[in-house]
């Protein structure tokens, strides 16, 4: 966070006509860390910096580690979130969450939101169509949903709608265009054929997402990965593998810019 005595004399020069509105909220958009011990710097403000809150890996934390430091970024931030957390991460967030503080678990995917209680996140406007291919692919979905969601976007969801039955794909992308999402996320494994399918049929950008579903030959995501780099439907982008909190992280920054953009026409 800025330190008072910064925040009062950018006030002041603001106040004294010296900056303008606009120079001191570039000035507020700065890298702000929060030194926790020795192993980790937390950046408090990046949500406001670039539009996408800190996510906490849990991966390679201990739990004491990881509740740490989400809790001081609930005390800087009124909220923290925590992606990959394993069951004895999860257990010690429960018992360590403040009174005055709530906490939603997703376990099957170990993603987590503590916020301060009486607190929500503030609807953008922005609009995200999320896809998977089979029911395996729902938990690296549900990562980019609770981002997106997090970001302030609405998230209309369709999952197990894969090429294997192709036929259940078009009811709910003809949902998603009549509802008017500001892009798609489609995430799928094995041969990871579904991204280039809808952004063959769409107006809207197309972020895909290859999961490490899949065996032998190009097993753990790679077949899925290679064929959507390879993909010839123009308007698709790709992530990294099971990368679900980077697809939710780009969807959403695409439909908030598209919503602002919306609400000043």
């Amino acid at each position: 966070m800025v330190c008072i005595w910064a925040l009062k004399e950018l006030l002041r020069k603001v106040a004294e006509g010296q900056l303008s509105i606009d120079e001191a909220e570039k000035l507020l958009r700065v890298t702000a860390i929060q030194e926790i011990e020795d192993f980790a710097k937390l950046d408090v403000n990046r949500e406001s910096r670039n539009g996408v809150p800190e996510i906490i890996l849990a991966d390679r934390k201990t739990p004491e580690q990881l509740v740490e430091i989400a809790l001081r970024m609930l005390r800087e931030n009124g909220r923290a979130i925590v992606s990959r957390a394993d069951k004895q991460q999860i257990e010690g967030l429960r018992e360590a969450i403040p009174k005055d503080a709530t906490l939603a678990v997703n376990e099957k995917m170990g993603m987590l939101v503590m916020r301060n209680r009486g607190s929500s996140v503030r609807m953008t406007g922005g609009r995200i169509g999320l896809l998977t291919a089979g029911t395996s692919d729902i938990p690296i979905a549900e990562e980019a949903r609770v981002v997106a969601e997090e970001m302030g976007c609405e998230v209309i969801s369709a999952y197990d709608v894969g090429v294997a039955g192709l036929h259940r794909l078009f009811p709910h992308l003809k949902e998603m265009i009549e509802r008017k999402v500001d892009v798609i996320v489609a995430v799928a494994g094995r041969e990871g054929a579904l991204p280039a399918v809808v952004a063959g049929l769409v107006h809207l950008p197309v972020i895909a997402v290859p999961t490490s579903i899949g065996y032998g030959f190009g097993e753990k995501g790679i077949s899925a990965l290679t064929a959507m780099l390879q993909s010839c439907s123009l308007g698709l982008a790709v992530v990294n593998i099971d990368g679900g909190v980077a697809a939710g992280a780009l969807a959403a920054l695409i439909a908030n810019q598209v919503a602002e953009a919306r609400a000043n026409q």
